[in-house]
């Protein structure tokens, strides 16, 4: 029994030898043991700031298609997805009527122009008749009261004259707006603007055979070139946007493809609801390939810093609240905290500013430093 207790007690000094030898000494003190640390370098270089917003794409302008008169659609020339051009006749209505219209104002318009050459002719023999009684007159043959009778008859007919003059411009009035609505069932696509002078057709409303009540909707006719995309900002970006400012647009219609695009407008006011701003980004549609209603995603850059400091965005810890990184000494076996102001980040990079940010920085470990420990950088996985 006493030779096992002699042995227990050998086995624990010995092990407390060994730690003894194998434990690190510095003066009295124990030598920290060193960290293992991951690190990456630091950077210099350009570095910007994006955002990517959601959207969608509208057309730029867009217009319906509607006749100013009643009728019955004899014939729609364009149909869903044909191409416009500025004053194409797209549909035709029922004429009858208005033919009819325009022959009843013609025949009325002949019948007051005869009048109006009956009504000058009976001037002419007033105003004779006048002329020989003034004669008769002068000679004493013809009374006064005879001289005012003719002068009572040539009065009329001169008055007779400027009513049948406005019956003759009524009826060419009368005709005019006869032959305009006759134009009216025509239908064009007149849009206004300097925009594309083609524009393509969006919806079709009606049919051939249908009969149509005046203004009613027939097609609707919109731009596709160049085309707009619109999104919403919130306080925190409106700021930093402009218009002319470059942007990004991608959509999952044409995966792994860009569209270029610049910023044509900015609301001036945010809605109440959202607390956001509409920002409309005007991008050329040559090939009419977007569409719209199609969902986006536009990105833009708000900053950019040709000459930045960078570091990876694992590389940023706190300590005492504040943000900093732990940069490795020149002989590689030690850390100093460097506080540092937070810049751009952009993915992984992160843009730091702040004194004695040079060489290379702790991406995996901080938890396990704090300023002027000794670190062991190990490999990446």
């Amino acid at each position: 029994m006493l030779a096992v207790a002699v042995a227990v007690v050998a086995s624990l000094v010995q092990g407390r030898l060994q730690d003894i030898v194998n434990e690190p000494l510095h003066g009295d003190k124990k030598v920290a043991q060193a960290a293992p640390v991951e690190v990456a370098a630091i950077e210099r270089g350009p570095i910007a700031l994006q955002r990517t917003f959601t959207g969608a794409l509208e057309a730029q302008a867009e217009f319906v298609v509607a006749p100013k008169v009643s009728g019955r659609i004899e014939q729609l020339r364009v149909d869903l997805a044909d191409t416009v051009i500025r004053g194409q006749v797209v549909a035709l209505l029922d004429n009858d009527e208005h033919l009819q219209a325009v022959a009843q104002a013609q025949a009325d318009l002949a019948v007051a122009k005869a009048n109006l050459a009956e009504a000058e002719s009976l001037l002419t023999i007033a105003e004779r008749e006048l002329q020989r009684v003034d004669q008769l007159r002068g000679r004493g043959v013809i009374s006064e009261s005879q001289r005012d009778t003719a002068k009572a008859e040539q009065l009329a007919k001169q008055a007779h004259v400027e009513v049948t003059q406005a019956q003759v411009s009524r009826a060419q009035a009368e005709l005019e707006t006869a032959r305009i609505r006759l134009g009216y069932t025509q239908v064009t696509a007149g849009w206004r603007g300097s925009g594309s002078e083609r524009r393509v057709v969006a919806e079709r409303y009606v049919d051939e055979g249908e009969t149509v009540s005046a203004n009613a909707p027939l097609l609707r006719i919109v731009e596709l070139d160049p085309i707009t995309a619109v999104f919403f900002v919130t306080e925190r970006d409106y700021a930093l946007l402009h218009p002319g400012q470059r942007a990004l647009l991608r959509t999952d219609a044409y995966p792994g493809e860009s569209f270029q695009g610049h910023i044509a407008r900015i609301a001036p006011v945010f809605r109440e609801t959202t607390r956001q701003a509409r920002v409309e980004l005007r991008v050329d549609n040559p090939e009419l390939r977007l569409k719209p209603g199609m969902f986006v995603r536009v990105t833009v850059v708000l900053k950019r810093v040709a000459e930045a400091t960078i570091v990876p965005e694992e590389a940023l810890a706190t300590r005492d609240g504040r943000s900093g990184v732990f940069v490795v000494a020149g002989d590689g076996k030690r850390v100093t905290w460097r506080e540092v102001q937070v810049g751009i980040r952009q993915g992984s990079r992160t843009q730091v500013m702040g004194d004695g940010l040079a060489g290379q920085v702790v991406t995996l470990g901080q938890q396990l430093v704090d300023d002027n420990s000794p670190v062991s950088i190990t490999a990446a996985n």
